[in-house]
């Protein structure tokens, strides 16, 4: 080492000359320079390699939780579609569904209208035999009743006290005529 410091100082005397004033040691500087050596490879060996090789790992867990959040990002924008697609569909059917219930109701109000209808004219229709029928029964009232007064009127007008068969044959002459009027 020695021999280094004497090659430094006689190879340059400009440079021996400020080495000697600033004080420069050379076997103390060379074995300060070899030393920071070794410290500098056995901290890039154990410190640094380890230091960027953990940060090689977390650059590619970022690149793929990147990635990943990219894809989930994608996953969501399909399922919003997806969604978006169910609803419409569910609204499409939701719509048929009522127009279809609309046109059921429609039939099921007809059918009960033609009911309605269909009773209606059975009321109507017993309405009007039941007024037939009592047509007649007063009709039927109003001959007896029209041939007995006729009966009676003959018989006061006569004067005679009438036979069975003179009281029929009178009432069957004011029937025919009341029918035919």
């Amino acid at each position: 080492m020695e021999f280094a410091a004497l090659v430094l100082m006689s190879s340059g005397g400009e440079v021996g000359a400020i080495a000697q004033t600033f004080g420069v040691d050379w076997p103390h500087l060379i074995a300060q320079i070899i030393s920071f050596c070794i410290v500098c490879i056995l901290l890039h060996r154990f410190a640094y390699k380890p230091v960027l090789n953990m940060l090689e790992q977390r650059r590619q867990q970022i690149a793929q939780s990147l990635a990943d959040s990219e894809k989930i990002k994608a996953g969501l924008a399909r399922n919003e579609l997806d969604r978006q697609q169910v609803l419409a569909k569910a609204n499409a059917q939701a719509s048929q569904l009522i127009e279809e219930a609309h046109a059921a109701a429609a039939r099921v109000q007809k059918v009960e209208t033609r009911n309605a209808i269909r009773e209606a004219e059975q009321i109507v229709g017993k309405a009007r035999e039941a007024a037939g029928q009592e047509h007649a029964l007063m009709l039927a009232k109003l001959k007896r009743e029209v041939g007995r007064l006729v009966v009676q009127t003959t018989a006061t007008v006569a004067g005679k006290v009438l036979t069975d068969d003179d009281h029929r044959r009178l009432a069957q002459e004011t029937e025919k005529q009341l029918t035919t009027a």
